[in-house]
């Protein structure tokens, strides 16, 4: 009987200043934690300023991770703004540089965005899994600001690959924006103001965030993209990346 393939990936996650790009990545990595995974998270930005491009890298594994910093070759690229694509809002060009074969990249967009021929090929040529999800609507019809989009994105990132699980998500948000646990930079500080004023209640803006990120968990798994990864994976027969 073979052994159990444990689950692993690498993530890089690529947005613009605003979008709480590092904040998501504090409450995906912290959501593995809490659920007994193993997960390690380093942010990448140049200036702490709203439109700036901001990246970061998390690692999360059912098994232990000894390796931490950049992400050179993810399996999961994570695009929060169409910008990343369109206007090279991002340190890592093409989009997809060093995604692994038989990868996912998972797009925040409403509709369905037009890559370049060359651009589709190579995707093609990879394998690689391409999802489209409105996380910036549902931020707005659900969470009530557009800042929550940050959470669909975690949401949909956890349903894709099955972990952290739903629980853990909950309490990784009311950890984020109320426990104490967590160092925040200044830019992200600052924007934490921001997110706050949005709201009467630490209370409620935790509510607000989790019901985005349970939405947009449903969402990815309605539309049977974890099985499409886990598949993929299969095929593949590798699951690390560094």
């Amino acid at each position: 009987m073979s052994a159990e393939v444990k689950k692993r990936y690498s993530v890089r996650m690529a947005g613009i200043g605003g979008q709480g790009v590092v904040t998501a990545s504090h409450v995906l990595s912290n959501g593995v934690i809490i659920d007994k995974g193993q997960s390690t998270m380093v942010p990448f930005f140049g200036s702490e300023k709203r439109m700036a491009p901001v990246e970061s890298y998390v690692r999360i594994s059912e098994d232990a991770i000894y390796e931490i910093g950049e992400i050179i070759y993810p399996n999961v690229i994570v695009i929060f703004h169409t910008q990343v694509i369109t206007h090279g809002k991002s340190y890592t060009m093409p989009f997809y540089w060093g995604l692994k074969k038989n990868g996912v990249v998972i797009i925040n967009s409403e509709t369905e965005v037009e890559l370049i021929p060359d651009q589709e090929k190579e995707l093609e040529e990879m394998n690689a899994k391409v999802f489209h999800i409105p996380a910036s609507k549902m931020a707005v019809e659900i969470g009530g600001t557009e800042l929550a989009t940050n959470m669909g994105m975690v949401g949909a990132i956890a349903g894709i690959l099955g972990m952290p699980g739903a629980e853990a998500i909950q309490q990784s948000i009311k950890e984020r924006f109320i426990g104490k646990g967590i160092v925040t930079s200044g830019g992200t500080a600052a924007l934490d103001n921001v997110i706050e004023r949005k709201f009467a209640k630490k209370a409620e803006l935790v509510a607000k965030n989790n019901d985005v990120a349970v939405a947009a968990r449903a969402y990815a798994i309605e539309r049977g993209w974890d099985k499409q990864v886990v598949e993929a994976i299969v095929q593949s027969k590798a699951t690390v990346s560094v």
